[in-house]
């Protein structure tokens, strides 16, 4: 008995060593701690940090700092900038990058001009030190980006340029962080810049032109293989992370440019997107905040009043730079009280790059303890202001406006019970058809996307039912990783047109998305007699699909419209979806219609606010398609709009056009909208 209460009392002697404790502890945090405070309102990056303090070596000692846990801590700051890469919406950021450039300038210059002279002359550090921290100042973490998003105002200018202007103000602060370590080694010469520009230019050639395309080669060649994806993704993260330091800045830099050069690969609401996000928020980016708050001396605050004055200053220098940048904003750009509050309130917000910035300086010995528990208290108080700022501008955006947004309320009202129907006929080719209904769906739609079989009308139709049913698993298991619901449904019918039609009727379907009949034989004046049956049966808007290659890997979409194409009932939905398949990809869109057409297209996407760059190409050679073939590039999904027989824009030369993209264009990505 003594035995077992000596070695009891050697697992459980603090601070605790067992590896599995140890981590079974900081799991338990990270999933109680967030629960009990959640009704106090504390953000949870504030949570997870005041619990590391507690339990850290300067709290009541549970834990000390060991490789495991820095390890660890490594990780979830490389994931933390990894991700804020990968999240930036490369198309909004296009379609303001003008505004965005100078908002970003602003956020940048002005709290590092400000924040600078404070700290160098009013509290005394060095300049390496001064200059950190005022560089500091200048990040901004978009912590209440969920707040502009849920009242409906996230497609305001003010918060598309302030979303934009993270690129700049980010990555010139993470240069700056460079510079400043290269100083405080004592080797800033003429050597050390012309080694800094050679290194990250051959980088930067790597991130962006060598890493991009071998992540096309991987993802197309292992498309099967959906676990090997984010494997493939760290090793990225990882081996950027390490060139970066090779190149003499710090890895985090390397991150922060892996996700910018996969941010065109991965889908924003793909399966492998989700599970990027999921294990990053779930593990280890809360270690990382435990971490720094286990490097917290609590102490030191309470150790005289240089500490308290050290965090007060820089939280006031912190929330008036930003303040001051985006008043600034406000005058140049003309903008509402309400559009700079809300500027001000999302740039306010301090977190990521900030712990990046100030852990680094931190263990490099060029900043204290002061600034070090000083930015802890800044993230807590800016956190907080910025939560508060950001809801009340947002209340006031909506309150002031002189009628809701137009494509808001159209999306709200025609897709808020959106029902998308997948009949599946070949199952080899399925996941690409489910990726695709998954990036088009409707994110607001509690409807599941309905996956159907219709099997014969037999004697084993039974037993065909349950054989189709345990096929489709792999499926939902596919569509559940991105968090997408899934409904598998048959059918049993003779005719397998008719089971399709009854049963999108059953569903009030608003979309029937099929795929490309493969067999030979079966091109006819549509695309095969069995499409043709499907098509002709249901008066439901259509999608008939071909994917060449993954879709994360494609560049453009060709979009082909045909006269009149703008009178079809379904006009705005296929409009809606092309768009969000842009938005979902990263990519532009070319539309070859008329000037009629042109003109309807654009009074839509203009009600739709899109962030996607899209291009006019005059075409009405109805009889010379192929012409168009010279304007496709290799990486294209090409978009035809059809039309059914009897309907305001058919021509007799639509029912011909699938068998020629077939036959002439058999290597690309396509796809035929039938409203």
């Amino acid at each position: 008995m003594n035995e077992f209460l000596d070695i009891l009392y050697h697992e459980f002697e603090l601070p605790l060593s067992n590896p599995v404790l140890v981590f079974a502890l900081i799991l338990l945090i990270i999933l109680v701690s967030p629960i009990v405070l959640r009704r106090l309102n504390i953000p949870g990056i504030i949570v997870l940090i005041i619990s590391g303090i507690v339990i850290g070596p300067y709290g009541v000692g549970l834990l000390e700092q060991s490789s495991a846990i820095d390890l660890f801590s490594t990780i979830g700051l490389l994931y933390i900038m990894f991700i804020a890469g990968l999240e930036l919406d490369m198309n909004q950021f296009k379609a303001n990058r003008n505004k965005s450039f100078l908002f970003g300038f602003f956020t940048f210059i002005l709290p590092l001009g400000i924040g600078f002279p404070v700290c160098y002359y009013l509290l005394g550090y060095g300049f390496n030190a001064s200059f950190l921290t005022a560089s500091m100042f200048a990040t901004h973490t978009l912590l209440t980006y969920p707040i502009v998003s849920k009242m409906k105002v996230s497609k305001n200018e003010a918060v598309a340029i302030t979303v934009g202007g993270t690129i700049l103000t980010d990555t010139a602060v993470l240069i700056i962080l460079a510079v400043i370590m290269g100083n405080h080694e004592g080797t800033l010469d003429m050597a050390f810049w012309q080694r800094l520009i050679i290194s990250l230019a051959i980088f930067s050639a790597i991130i962006f032109l060598i890493v991009p395309r071998i992540a096309k080669w991987f993802f197309t060649r292992m498309e099967n293989e959906k676990h090997s994806h984010y494997i493939f993704v760290l090793s990225v993260v990882f081996i950027a992370a390490f060139l970066a330091e090779l190149a003499g800045v710090e890895p985090i830099i390397g991150a922060f440019l892996a996700g910018l050069g996969l941010n065109r690969l991965i889908p924003h609401s793909s399966a492998l997107m989700n599970r990027i996000e999921f294990i990053g928020n779930s593990l280890f980016i809360p270690f990382f905040l435990i971490s720094v708050g286990m490097l917290v001396d609590i102490s030191v605050i309470f150790s005289g009043p240089m500490a308290l004055i050290v965090a007060g200053t820089l939280s006031l220098v912190a929330l008036f730079g930003k303040w001051l940048a985006a008043f600034f904003t406000q005058l140049v750009f003309k903008y509402s009280s309400s559009q700079r509050k809300v500027i001000f309130g999302l740039s306010s917000g301090h977190a990521a790059a900030t712990l990046a910035v100030i852990i680094v300086g931190y263990n490099a010995g060029i900043i204290d303890e002061n600034i070090l528990n000083g930015t802890i208290i800044l993230i807590l108080v800016t956190s907080i202001v910025a939560t508060l700022a950001t809801e009340r501008a947002a209340k006031k955006l909506v309150a002031e406006s002189t009628e809701i947004d137009a494509a808001e309320v159209k999306k709200s009202d025609a897709y808020k019970s959106e029902a998308i129907l997948l009949p599946i006929a070949n199952i080899l080719n399925f996941d690409k058809l489910l990726e695709f209904a998954i990036l088009i769906k409707d994110k607001s739609s509690p409807n599941p996307i309905s996956i159907l079989s219709v099997v014969p009308n037999n004697e084993e139709a039974e037993v065909n039912i349950a054989r189709a049913t345990d096929k489709l698993e792999d499926f939902v298991r596919q569509a559940s990783a991105s968090e997408t619901p899934v409904n598998v449904l048959a059918a049993i019918d003779h005719n397998v047109a008719a089971g399709i039609a009854r049963k999108s009727k059953e569903i009030i379907a608003d979309l029937i998305i099929l795929g490309w009949p493969t067999q030979k034989g079966l091109m006819d004046k549509l695309i095969g007699k069995k499409m043709e049956k499907i098509i002709s049966a249901n008066k439901k808007t259509s999608f008939v699909t071909y994917f060449s290659r993954p879709l994360g890997t494609h560049k453009r979409i060709f979009l082909i419209v045909p006269p009149l194409a703008e009178k079809e009932e379904g006009f705005r939905l296929w409009i809606h979806k092309i768009e969000l398949l842009s938005k979902e990809l990263s990519v532009p869109v070319v539309i070859n219609c008329t000037a009629e057409t042109e003109k309807e297209i654009k009074k839509e996407l203009k009600e739709l606010k899109t962030d996607s760059p899209v291009t006019y190409k005059k075409f009405s050679a109805w009889e010379d398609f192929l012409i168009l073939g010279k304007d496709m590039l290799e990486d294209d999904i090409v978009v035809l709009v059809s039309a059914r027989k009897g309907s305001t824009s058919f021509q007799h030369i639509l029912p011909t056009i699938p068998a020629k993209l077939e036959k002439y264009f058999f290597d690309k990505s396509r796809i035929i909208v039938y409203p």
